[in-house]
């Protein structure tokens, strides 16, 4: 089984900053990418941003130029630094992990969700 868990939520005034913190552990042998998805409420989830195990990232473009991504493969760990934050980035966020089991298949799995709300 894996286990992927975020932290690093909260309240914060537009244009301040938070970051994002994911782990992953359990029954993994290899992770091919890891990325952070959002959904606001009534709208679907959406992609925000994710890294490769080379470093290679893809950014939505609504969050180009203040998110970064950032991945620790030997601890299985990525991270989300997310800058001059906007009321329209409130949302729950989630982490994503592409994993390749011990058992040698490929899985998805998603962790429970940390609430980011943007205050004007």
């Amino acid at each position: 089984q894996v286990q992927v868990v975020e932290s690093g939520g909260g309240l914060v005034q537009a244009g301040g900053s938070l970051r994002l913190s994911c782990a992953a552990s359990g029954s993994i042998f290899s992770i091919n990418a890891m990325g952070w998805y959002r959904q606001a409420p009534g709208k679907q989830r959406e992609l925000v941003a994710t890294v490769t195990s080379g470093g290679s990232t893809n950014y939505t473009d609504a969050v180009k130029g203040r998110f970064t991504i950032s991945r620790d493969n030997a601890k299985n760990t990525v991270h989300l630094q997310m800058n001059s934050l906007k009321p329209e980035d409130t949302a729950v966020y989630y982490c994503y992990a592409r994993v390749l089991t011990n058992m040698r298949a490929y899985r998805g799995y998603w962790g429970q969700g940390t609430q980011v709300t943007v205050s004007s």
